[in-house]
């Protein structure tokens, strides 16, 4: 018996030890942020002129499927805590340039959806619905400017559930419906950002997982107009260049090259065996030239697909140079 007693004392030792080394390196990883944060309170990113169309003259006359957007991955998630990607607010990502907004959703503890990081209970950002009136006010304001958002449907609710959150929002009246086939659709059926913007269809949605175009056209089923290199890595080399999901779509080459592509380029690390973002390496991870850099991990997929993907998604969009990459992926 106290044999046995000695051996539970170990365990619950070992385990109290392991829980309190967790408990520093989660604190120690959220003062570093918080120090990262009030390091970047003096220094204000610049707000993207009103110029031409998203900012360029020249993108008033190229299609929307020949632009790189620099994407901000789980744009909600705001904040210095291990499981938060962005240091900014929407309107303030918005205003640095950002066009491409993804979000993930789940149903929250009171049956609505919101814009939960994996779990409610984990970090719930809010409603959709309030999400998209941000985006919505910022449109108001800025009547040259496109925006795409792409959001996850993480517990396969019906899209009759989005609809009504897009409703309540008042945005549907800025939305993009791409009509016809999508299976018959390619890299030149997408309008250019002029006509977008002279249309007012200055809202382009995605969603990854549940859409029914036939019923409602504004909310376009991802895969059926991009595929996506692999995600959650932890390997800062960003390797890789294979066509993670759909499932399957390398196989069907002709259908690869009619679709465009999205890069996920964000870092992550390991805390007591739970991957979160790598906010420590971001300036690296998020730089135009170097080793991890956009420029490296775009310039490697552009050379075994013959053309620079349509979006970026990067986490701390903030540290780096996210607008040199996308100038430079843009020709500028």
């Amino acid at each position: 018996m106290q044999i046995r007693n000695r051996k539970v004392h170990v365990h619950l030792i070992v385990n109290s030890t392991v829980m309190a080394l967790l408990v520093t390196y989660i604190f120690i990883h959220a003062m570093l942020g918080i120090i990262d944060q009030l390091t970047r309170a003096t220094t204000h990113l610049k707000k993207q002129p009103q110029i031409g169309c998203n900012g360029r003259e020249a993108f008033c006359n190229r299609k929307y499927s020949n632009i790189t957007h620099i994407a901000t991955h789980d744009a909600p998630f705001i904040g210095v805590l291990p499981m938060e990607n962005q240091n900014v607010d929407i309107p303030t990502q918005l205003d640095a340039g950002i066009r491409f907004l993804q979000a993930q959703t789940h149903r929250n503890a009171f049956g609505k959806l919101s814009l939960c990081h994996t779990h409610c209970l984990m970090k719930d950002a809010g409603l959709l619905s309030d999400y998209l009136k941000v985006i919505k006010v910022w449109l108001d304001k800025n009547p040259k400017e496109v925006v795409t958002i792409l959001l996850t449907n993480g517990d396969r609710l019906h899209i009759n559930e989005f609809h009504k959150s897009f409703n309540i929002s008042g945005i549907i009246p800025y939305t993009y419906s791409a009509r016809g086939d999508p299976e018959k659709w390619s890299l030149d059926s997408w309008p250019t950002l002029g006509e977008l913007i002279n249309n007012n269809t200055r809202l382009i949605a995605f969603l990854d997982m549940g859409a029914d175009q036939a019923r409602i056209p504004y909310l376009h089923n991802e895969f059926s107009y991009f595929w996506e290199t692999p995600f959650e890595t932890l390997d800062p080399s960003f390797s890789s260049c294979k066509i993670d999901r759909p499932l399957g779509l390398e196989k069907f080459p002709e259908t690869v090259k009619k679709r465009m592509y999205i890069v996920n380029h964000f870092l992550d690390t390991r805390i007591g065996g739970v991957e979160v973002p790598n906010r420590r390496d971001a300036k690296k991870t998020n730089a135009w030239m170097g080793k991890s850099s956009i420029g490296e991990h775009t310039g490697r997929c552009a050379d075994m697909y013959g053309r620079k993907p349509a979006a970026v998604l990067v986490d701390y969009f903030d540290r780096g140079e996210v607008f040199k990459a996308q100038d430079r992926l843009n020709g500028f």
